[in-house]
């Protein structure tokens, strides 16, 4: 059985909305990991609707709020319907409140995702009367939360409503799906809406109080060759469009045009053919700002406003995407924009920071990793994932120690390769790094005593010894090991009871030295001796679940000499590594550490002890 949730969201699409995008990518990467995702929005059914999406009509909205009467009904029927695992709850959502007067929603464990504060606004008294309200609901909701996801630092630290629930909530930057970013051979001519030879400014957004076209809309007005296009609809349309005809001169065309609302195409028009994004918003009402994230992917640069508390400037400024100016500063914003305008290479740096940040850190795959470790801490007793063994030949073993930001990424590319049955030995991480691992479908192991590397690895072998497989592959957790190399150590298989997968060209001048000190002492002709990424077969793994290899431990080293002791064969294969992923060596990084290591290895070769044969060997092998 997969997990099941249900979330419960504003809007989902065609709804325009940052939001609505985001709910829609984040089921769509899900489901494609396994997850039974289903939600239950407002809005008017539409025909093509999955049965896993459920729409409850609306019959007004209430500053800002959709009033839907038959909501509460339509989610006791989904609760039914789907059986969920977990509720995931969208807010700010007047409708979630539903949840506690369910006694089969209150059965069932929550996440809250807190998208925005409902901000007590000093531009819409309306709002913060109405929030006296929605508040005590809004606590009760995050009282009965099991965990509470924020969407960036600053926004948690600076939301009030959050300080109280601290000890529950983590942070998830929202994501966006890559392959829904139109190829630049795929998006056509630019948008006819441009003027020649101006610099190309863009913003996007509903026309409402907290986006800050006014102070846009003042700067672009006393400069010379720059465009401002805003897309959006809003209640303050005709507002904007006053002031943009009272900074246009008489019988000039103007330089500044309110778009309405676009198309998706003509959207990915506008991004891929601006100079500059801009989001000038002025209150905390813009926590996130997913439109940067789109801006981003067509490398664009951004300038937005420093708005304190918000993820606006934290998304721009932690990507390297772009500036950051004062809010509602025209002044400002007009320097910045000026000196964008003068750097196109300023520019074009910013874009491609920005871009190589959404791929790394921004994508909508990286957000549901980290979404499904808080299912995993709300709902530790659920079936996260398949755990069915396929079949007993090869059990990849993945020893790690606080490798959150890596361990997910890897696993993900191991299952995408078909390898399904992984083990993890979570080796006391003080991060997310067994939460994350189960997450994603690896069954994990936690050692009550630190193991290091080779202990690691060697419980590894022992799980798959005492579960009839008939190879373990070791793996490091931190991405440097290129899951396309796997194949080379299996074809390699049957000529050598342990394959080692060898990137000498990794070596430092230091590593050099201990090594070939090392090959010297013992004889051994293989090039990386120090590889965690290896096959040992059956007669291998035997062996190595020894005590004696345990306590001949060196770097891994011993077992290497024990193997040979034993008359079992190794033999060695090239492989590539992903050299961003390979750091500073944590073995040698000083002379001390080579005199150190070239030491215990001196001994370790000058050890005598007695190694039994495995039972049963190979019927060909070929020799070192």
């Amino acid at each position: 059985m997969a997990l099941r949730i249900l979330h419960i969201g504003k809007f989902y699409p065609p709804h325009h909305g940052g939001m609505e995008v985001f709910l829609a990518d984040l089921i769509t990467a899900q489901r494609a990991q396994g997850i039974d995702a289903a939600a239950l929005v407002h809005g008017n059914p539409e025909p093509d609707d999955p049965p896993w999406l459920l729409r409850v009509p609306v019959q007004l909205h209430l500053l800002y709020a959709p009033i839907a009467v038959g909501f509460r009904a339509a989610l006791a029927r989904a609760l039914v319907q789907f059986q969920p695992d977990v509720l995931h709850l969208h807010m700010p959502n007047n409708s979630v409140f539903w949840a506690l007067t369910l006694a089969d929603a209150r059965a069932v464990p929550w996440v809250v995702h807190w998208h925005s504060d409902v901000v007590v606004s000093r531009i819409r008294t309306a709002v913060a009367l109405a929030y006296r309200l929605y508040r005590p609901f809004e606590q009760a909701v995050l009282e009965r939360a099991t965990r509470i996801i924020a969407t960036s630092p600053p926004y948690l630290d600076a939301s009030e409503p959050l300080q109280h629930w601290r000890g529950k909530c983590a942070v998830v930057p929202l994501g966006l799906q890559l392959s829904d970013v139109a190829a630049p051979a795929a998006v056509g001519a630019p948008s006819p809406h441009w003027q020649p030879g101006a610099l190309r400014l863009l913003s996007i957004g509903r026309l409402t109080y907290y986006k800050g076209f006014e102070t846009l809309i003042a700067a672009v007005a006393q400069m010379q060759g720059v465009q401002l296009l805003i897309a959006g609809s809003g209640e303050l349309r005709e507002p904007l469009q006053a002031l943009i005809d009272a900074h246009t001169p008489p019988g000039q065309p103007a330089r500044i045009r309110l778009l309405g609302s676009v198309s998706d195409a003509d959207k990915t028009a506008l991004l891929h053919s601006c100079d500059i994004f801009c989001l000038a918003s002025r209150e905390r009402t813009e926590a996130f700002g997913m439109v940067l994230l789109e801006a981003m992917a067509h490398a664009r640069p951004c300038i937005v406003s420093a708005l304190a508390g918000s993820g606006v400037p934290w998304v721009v400024d932690s990507a390297g995407a772009g500036q950051l100016v004062a809010v509602q500063d025209v002044p400002a914003w007009r320097v910045a924009i000026a000196q964008l305008q003068q750097q196109p290479e300023l520019r074009r740096a910013y874009g491609l920071a920005g871009q190589r940040a959404l791929h790394e850190r921004f994508s909508i795959g990286a957000c549901a990793r980290a979404v499904s470790v808080q299912y995993v801490l709300t709902a530790p007793e659920a079936d996260h994932a398949s755990h069915q063994v396929h079949n007993k030949d090869v059990l990849i073993v993945i020893p790690a120690r606080n490798e959150a930001a890596t361990i997910g990424a890897l696993l993900q590319h191991l299952h995408a390769a078909g390898w399904h049955d992984v083990l993890v030995i979570n080796d006391h991480s003080s991060d997310d790094t067994g939460a994350i691992a189960r997450a994603a479908g690896a069954h994990v192991l936690e050692p009550v005593l630190p193991m290091g590397a080779w202990g690691g690895m060697q419980a590894g072998i022992r799980y798959g010894l005492s579960r009839g497989y008939q190879a373990v592959i070791t793996m490091d957790a931190d991405g440097q090991h290129e899951v396309v190399e796997l194949p080379a150590l299996m074809q390699a298989r049957g000529q050598a009871d342990v394959v080692i997968g060898a990137f000498p060209e990794r070596a430092s001048r230091l590593r050099q030295i201990a090594w070939g000190w090392f090959r010297r002492l013992a004889g051994f002709e293989l090039r990386d001796l120090t590889s965690g990424f290896r096959l040992y077969n059956r007669d291998a793994m035997a062996l190595l679940a020894s005590r004696e290899a345990t306590l001949l431990d060196y770097q891994d080293l011993g077992a290497l000499l024990m193997v040979r002791r034993a008359g079992l064969d190794i033999t060695e294969v090239p492989v590539s590594m992903n050299l961003r992923a390979v750091g500073q060596s944590r073995i040698f990084n000083s002379w001390f550490s080579v005199g150190k290591y070239m030491a215990a290895t001196t001994l370790l070769c000058m050890a005598r002890w007695q190694v039994r044969a495995p039972r049963t060997r190979r019927t060909s092998a070929a020799p070192t």
